[in-house]
């Protein structure tokens, strides 16, 4: 497998996958240029983005060789791990533990990723943009958003297993859950209190990918006010 390849990167840091996927490319040495794309500003839903990078119209996105153009973050670091020469524990290619990160990252989709983004549009994003915050909306995302995040902490973690998807090694599964549960942060409320497992695995991730970590999430800090939970 070639890494002689060029990749160009489009991402907004505030924005979760693209984080995990910033982080990913910095910690694998994966070689590809930045593309900054502001969503505040809508570029990703230009006529030129569309058509160009992403029909969808979202980041992250790549574009491979300017021709093969590739969306969705779980897609792209699939697509990463299984083409460039990353070390293995992001994506094992053993199947019983490969089976176990995509395991998560197929459940994220309606649980961690739904509920923690689900509450910081409607909370966060929602009055940003001048759109009305209906307190039983929010209180029942919140609601919605806690269990998933003690299901983690309770069924997903245990003092065995140091990573998301069991075992002791890191992987693409712990990019995505961790950049999905910083999150709520923006709103104040940080997931890490009262749960000292999810506490010690994020701080887990976070020491593994250092500096990319505190760097994917500059951003979000700086616009987080100070934690109430």
């Amino acid at each position: 497998m070639s890494n002689r390849r060029s990749i160009r990167f489009y991402y907004d840091l505030i924005s979760q996958p693209c984080r995990a996927l910033f982080i990913f490319l910095h910690q694998t040495k994966i070689p590809h240029q930045k593309c900054p794309t502001a969503l505040r500003k809508w570029e990703h839903t230009t006529p030129d983005f569309l058509r160009n990078v992403n029909r969808f119209g979202k980041v992250p996105a790549i574009v491979e060789d300017d021709s093969f153009r590739l969306a969705e973050s779980i897609a792209i670091l699939r697509y990463l791990a299984r083409e460039y020469s990353v070390p293995d524990h992001w994506y094992p290619r053993e199947s019983h533990r490969r089976a176990r990160v995509d395991e998560y990252l197929e459940w994220q989709h309606s649980n961690t990723r739904a509920h923690c983004a689900s509450y910081v549009r409607y909370v966060w994003r929602g009055p940003l943009r001048g759109e009305p915050l209906e307190q039983k909306t929010a209180e029942r995302l919140r609601a919605e958003m806690i269990a998933c995040l003690d299901f983690i902490e309770t069924n997903l973690l245990s003092e065995r297993a140091r990573f998301i998807a069991g075992g002791r090694e890191i992987s693409i599964a712990d990019l995505v859950a961790a950049c999905e549960i910083e999150q709520p942060k923006l709103t104040g409320y940080d997931a890490r209190v009262g749960r000292p497992r999810l506490a010690a695995w994020m701080q887990r991730v976070r020491d593994r990918t250092q500096p990319d970590y505190d760097e994917a999430h500059k951003i979000l800090n700086k616009h987080a006010p100070r934690v109430t939970h």
